[in-house]
């Protein structure tokens, strides 16, 4: 898969609505979004030592994370997804898992893959019994995305992100979350080969950087 440049800006509520009102002028909706938004829960994974979290704390060049997601409350639609990074760019691989393979996996048990020549999910189960991988964490946030055919750009604006370390409650509509960091806006933009610069113009925000931000790092401030 061809690696992708990403962006990270930590924004307030201000840049939020400015921000909001530009993307819509020139870029397109996300088919999923509904009402230009939606829902994603993810269940983190790491090991005993907290190998995921330590690398990105650590500005690591080369490292991965796998977490499982669904969208919207949706439960018949869970991906497995591996996101990794090296010199800076970007992978995601991901396959869809049945809610019987998501509910051994959360109770410890050996997955009975379904699919079991899938290589994204033998690689997760090789490191769960190599590498002591297993659910550590959930992530909840509200996301706005906006696409831009030109250089494949995706631009999100992330915000409400909570947590719960009650992994069991993953696939429970009623799984009680808190704030993970009150007030976190995130903006990110991804693309391919070329950023254009109208998408590149209407990004900016003043007094902001590129940052190393992550929700599942920021999730993790309760253990």
């Amino acid at each position: 898969m061809d690696s992708r440049h990403e962006w990270k800006h930590e924004i307030n509520c201000s840049d939020l609505f400015a921000l909001r009102a530009r993307l819509r002028a020139v870029m397109e909706q996300d088919s999923h979004a509904i009402s230009g938004k939606y829902e994603i829960r993810s269940m983190y994974f790491d090991n005993i030592h907290d190998k995921a979290l330590r690398e990105k704390i650590d500005g690591v060049n080369c490292r991965e994370k796998f977490r499982i997601r669904y969208y919207n409350g949706d439960t018949s639609f869970i991906l497995l997804e591996k996101k990794s990074k090296i010199n800076g760019l970007c992978n995601k691989v991901q396959t869809e898992l049945a809610i019987d393979e998501v509910n051994s996996i959360i109770r410890d048990c050996t997955p009975k893959f379904s699919n079991g020549e899938n290589s994204l999910i033998q690689e997760l189960f090789f490191k769960m019994k190599t590498q002591g991988l297993k659910p550590k964490t959930i992530v909840d946030y509200t996301r706005e995305p906006f696409v831009y055919a030109p250089g494949n750009v995706r631009v999100t604006l992330d915000y409400n992100i909570r947590t719960s370390m009650c992994v069991a409650d993953f696939l429970k509509s009623d799984c009680v979350t808190v704030p993970a960091d009150s007030g976190k806006i995130i903006l990110e933009v991804k693309w391919d080969t070329f950023l254009p610069s109208l998408i590149r113009d209407i990004v900016q925000t003043p007094g902001t950087q590129t940052a190393a931000f992550s929700k599942y790092a920021v999730s993790r401030i309760y253990g």
